[in-house]
This record gives C-alpha cells, sequence and structure tokens, in this order.
C-alpha cells in the first residue's frame, strides 16, 4: 500500500475499466485514506471513519467492476452482496450480519494459502523424507549384530536410499504403489446447516459441539496411493501441521477490521417510502438493520467478535425508481461520498473492446486459440460491433457493456460452434461481416427483443 497512491490506483483501474474517472478518483482517495489511517499514532487513530461510498448508475458501466478491482489491488478481503437478498429480524432470509461472517471466511481462507504458501518448500523436504522412509524403509537391527556389521548395514541402507531419493526425484517412482497413513484426527469445527436467517443459532450450536469433541482422535486408515498422489497428500499434511491455526485467526480477524471492503449492490431495491405494503414492508427494517454494521457494531462469528467500524462500504444502484434520498437519512450519513457513474456511450464501448486487459476481443481470441483457430478482428469491425451495442442499449434496456457479450456471442456463434469439427485456422472479423449478421437482427424489432 505504500507504493499506491491514489494516482497509481487509478493507473491501475484504467487498465481494466473505460471511462468513469470521478467514481475511480473518488475510491483510489478512500482506499489510500485507509493506509493513512493506521499511520495515525494515539486514539485519533480509532476516531477516524472511513469514507463509505455510494456509486450511482445504470447497470454495466463498471460499479462492481471498480470495487473488485479496488480489493485485488489492497489484497484486500472482499465481498459482494446483494442488498435485496436481506430481511429484517424477525422475516424469512438473511439477516445483515451474515455478510460479516461470509467476509471473515473469505479472510481465512486468504491467509491460509498464503501461509499454507509460506512453508511450502520446508513441506515439501519433510514430505520427501517421509515418502523415501515409506519406499525404503530403514531394517531393523538384529541383536546379535556386532558393530562392525552394523556400521555395513547402515551405509548400505544409506546407499540405496541415496539412490531411491534419485529415482524418487527423477519420477521413475511415481506409478509404483505405496500405502499411506492417513491422519485419523476429527475435525474440531462441526457445521451445523441452519435454516435461512438462523446463522446466531447456527454459531452457537456449531460452537457447543466442537467443544465437545474438539481433541478426540479417530482410528488412523492405511490408505494405497501412486507415489505422486501420496508425496502430495504429505505436502499437504506437512503445511497444515507448519501452519499456526491461532495466527490464521488473528491474521485474518485483523485483516477483514483494518482492510475489509464489502460491496453492496442492489441499494435502491431497499430504498422506498414508509407507506409501502406486501414485499416490500422490510425495506426500510433492512436499512435500520444495515446502519449499524456500518457505522461500527460487533458482530460475534466463529473466530471471535468483529469490529465493524472500519471496514470500508461501497454501496452500488442504479436508482431508476428510487433516489439516494430515499434511503432513511442516518445511512445516508453513512455514506458521505457520493459518485454518479455515466451510461456508456459508442465510443466508450469501443474502448472497451479494444483496451482492457481483459477485453472480449482478446478473451475470444484465446478461445479460439485454444481450438487451434486464430481469431483477428479488423479496427473498423470492433467500431461497427460498439456501434450495434450502443444501438441495441438505446432501443432497448441499456445494460451497458453487457451488451457487448450478446452481441460478440451472436456474432461468432456458428464458428464456436462448428470449431473444430470444420478445418478452418483463420478467422477474420470484418466491417461487412458484421454488419451482415447483425443488420436483420437490429433492425427486427421482435427478434432483437429475444436475442440481444
Amino acid at each position: 500500500m505504500k507504493h499506491l497512491t491514489p494516482a497509481r490506483i487509478v493507473e491501475e483501474l484504467d487498465k481494466y475499466i473505460i471511462g468513469q474517472d470521478k467514481a475511480k478518483k473518488a475510491v483510489a482517495i478512500a482506499l489510500r485514506n485507509r493506509w493513512r489511517r493506521q499511520r495515525v499514532p494515539g486514539d485519533l487513530q480509532q476516531e477516524i471513519m472511513p469514507n463509505n461510498i455510494i456509486l450511482i448508475g445504470p447497470t454495466g458501466v463498471g460499479k462492481t467492476e471498480i470495487a473488485r478491482r479496488l480489493s485485488r489491488l489492497a489484497n484486500a478481503p472482499f465481498i459482494k452482496v446483494e442488498a435485496s437478498k436481506f430481511t429484517e429480524v424477525g422475516y424469512v432470509g438473511r439477516d445483515v450480519e451474515s455478510m460479516i461472517r461470509e467476509l471473515m471466511n473469505i479472510a481465512l481462507n486468504d491467509v491460509r494459502t498464503e501461509m499454507t504458501a509460506k512453508v511450502q518448500a520446508q513441506a515439501k523436504d519433510k514430505a520427501r523424507a517421509k515418502m523415501i522412509d515409506i519406499l525404503y524403509p530403514r531394517p531393523p537391527l538384529k541383536s546379535n549384530e556386532t558393530e562392525e556389521e552394523i556400521t555395513k548395514a547402515e551405509e548400505r541402507y544409506q546407499r540405496i536410499r541415496k539412490k531411491m531419493e534419485t529415482l524418487f526425484d527423477a519420477g521413475e517412482l511415481d506409478s509404483r504403489e505405496v500405502e499411506v497413513t492417513v491422519n485419523g484426527m476429527r475435525s474440531s469445527h462441526i457445521e451445523i446447516f441452519s435454516p435461512t436467517g438462523m446463522e446466531n443459532i447456527d454459531l452457537q450450536i456449531g460452537d457447543m459441539m466442537s467443544s465437545l469433541f474438539q481433541g478426540r482422535k479417530g482410528p488412523e486408515k492405511k490408505k494405497k496411493m501412486k507415489v505422486n498422489e501420496a508425496f502430495n497428500y504429505l505436502v499437504e499434511e506437512e503445511a497444515n501441521r507448519m501452519v499456526n491455526k491461532d495466527k490464521v485467526t488473528e491474521e485474518a480477524k485483523d485483516r477483514v477490521e483494518n482492510n475489509g471492503i464489502i460491496f453492496i449492490d442492489e441499494i435502491d431495491k431497499i430504498a422506498g417510502s414508509e407507506n409501502r405494503t406486501g414485499a416490500d414492508v422490510s425495506r426500510s427494517g433492512v436499512q435500520r438493520d444495515l446502519l449499524p454494521i456500518v457505522e461500527g457494531s460487533n458482530v460475534p462469528t466463529k473466530y471471535g467478535v468483529i469490529d465493524t467500524a472500519h471496514i470500508l462500504f461501497i454501496a452500488a444502484g442504479a436508482f431508476n425508481m428510487s433516489k439516494p434520498s430515499d434511503l432513511i437519512p442516518e445511512l445516508q450519513g453513512r455514506f458521505p461520498i457520493r459518485e454518479e457513474l455515466n451510461s456508456l456511450t459508442k465510443e466508450d464501448l469501443n474502448k472497451i473492446l479494444f483496451y482492457p486487459r481483459n477485453s472480449l476481443t482478446k478473451q475470444y481470441t484465446a478461445l479460439f486459440a485454444a481450438e487451434g483457430v486464430k481469431l483477428s478482428f479488423e479496427d473498423d469491425a470492433i467500431e461497427e460491433i460498439a456501434s450495434f451495442a450502443a444501438m441495441a442499449n438505446e432501443k432497448m434496456e441499456d445494460i451497458g457493456a453487457r451488451r457487448l457479450h450478446t452481441i460478440m456471442n451472436a456474432l461468432l456463434e456458428d464458428y464456436l460452434f462448428n470449431m473444430p469439427d470444420k478445418k478452418f485456422k483463420t478467422v477474420k472479423v470484418t466491417q461487412t461481416m458484421v454488419k451482415k449478421k447483425l443488420s436483420r437482427i437490429i433492425e427486427d424489432e421482435d427478434l432483437s427483443k429475444y436475442i440481444l
């Protein structure tokens, strides 16, 4: 984070997201401010709150992508949730605290993977030594052997062991079958599957059952495996043994509390007037439940209590049928920064097809290459695709860059179906080809409704 200045963050986001400069600038400042807060000495550090953001704009313009790329840049625990899936306490559905528990689980997996990678070299050395012991166990000592005979036997054992190590390293023993002792330790964690919306009961019962069975051993089992399979199993077992579970939990908890990012999509779906009835009755209730999480509260999880005060919340919504001011005032106050994202123009769609590192033209080129076919696009063809996508967005629902997926699939569908049966080696997408393939679909209102 030290080298991730706001300008550098925007530069990285530009590699994947076209336009939306104001939104990228806002999230870059919010991310950098978290690093700055952690450098503030004394009690003032705890008083500095994160700059939570609401991104306002139609679907497919880059709201989710901005948040996702931001989390990858910062190597931060990240989760995307839909506000419309939550209900207030007392209704059937998910409660808002479950997002914190899910974020903690994601952080745990990330930290465990990192710590396992750090000890991988040591784990491989230990697993290799164990594997050689299994392939060529040390012969038992005889009671009537002299010192000279013991020395000769040891020299012979070391000589043969070195040969076994050479054969093992060369992979010549991989197909041999060996018997491995599989650890019979019972897991101290028991997963309880509870009805939706009853995560607290799940938490209490799971912890209670885990404490009853913690540390009890099951019977050890012998399992036959190929040498390469057995080696991989032993590496994993050694790595797990070397990683300190308490340190994993401690590090994950710290990352969630200080670096966690929660992206709340469709927040406009829970914004509404108080006089609504029926399915909308819990909308304001979800906002009231969400408020303490966003402003900072303690959420119980299987791994301890998580303080949410410094988690960065990025909310997003199209706000077609409502507006940000329809949210309850307290929740509005917890999202002080609001940025409006623009609808994508024909020029934007053209750039999206060409410039990002994960652009659709690069993706389809890679898919064709997997079948041994070289796919290329003429510049005029890319402009024509963008033009058709923009036209489709104007005539029908504006779904932003997602329209490019439907256009590209309609354009290349026949090739994707016929590969590799038909033996063509190159495919060049031209402006004429795009017009011929897509003009009829765009112009036919009834047909475009279903295809695009």
